[in-house]
């Protein structure tokens, strides 16, 4: 601990020895100023001229020498270029170029129910195909046998009447 504080005091005594160097220059004026070195002279030169320069943006002056220093008001730039450019740029480009409809096309909502019945689908209409095949025989056997009956009573009526 002791380095520590040491170190403490001399940068306290640094801290003196510059206030008391800047009540000198303010009590003694420029007499200080020949002795600073060159490179702290050229620094406070810069800053200087920088303070000087008088750049009115918001302020239009009245004063002749005060409207040279006005800076000439500049346009903002457009932003809807930009805004396009970046869209343009967020739009990637389609990589399929032929879209097949049949598949874009939405399926019904039945279609699996009916892929699921199909088999048993054909199975009954093979069955309903022949109970069809069978009322029409058994018709056309009801119609034979009236047929036949009927030929048989004309035949009969025309014998009568030989």
């Amino acid at each position: 601990m002791e380095p520590h504080v040491g170190s403490l005091q001399e940068q306290a005594l640094r801290r003196k020895e510059r206030l008391k160097e800047l009540r000198n220059k303010k009590s003694h004026g420029q007499e200080q100023d020949d002795e600073e070195p060159e490179s702290k002279k050229a620094a406070t030169e810069n800053t200087e001229k920088k303070h000087r320069e008088l750049r009115l943006r918001n302020y239009t002056p009245e004063d002749e020498e005060l409207k040279e220093r006005q800076v000439t008001k500049v346009k903002p730039a457009s932003v809807e270029e930009k805004v396009k450019d970046q869209l343009e740029a967020a739009n990637p480009e389609p990589i399929i170029e032929e879209v097949d409809l049949a598949n874009l096309a939405p399926r019904k909502p039945d279609w699996d129910l009916k892929r699921d019945v199909a088999k048993k689908l054909e199975k009954l209409e093979r069955r309903t195909q022949r109970a069809i095949a069978e009322l029409i025989r058994d018709r056309l056997q009801g119609c034979e046998e009236e047929l036949a009956g009927a030929v048989g009573e004309v035949g009969v009526d025309q014998e009568d009447s030989d």
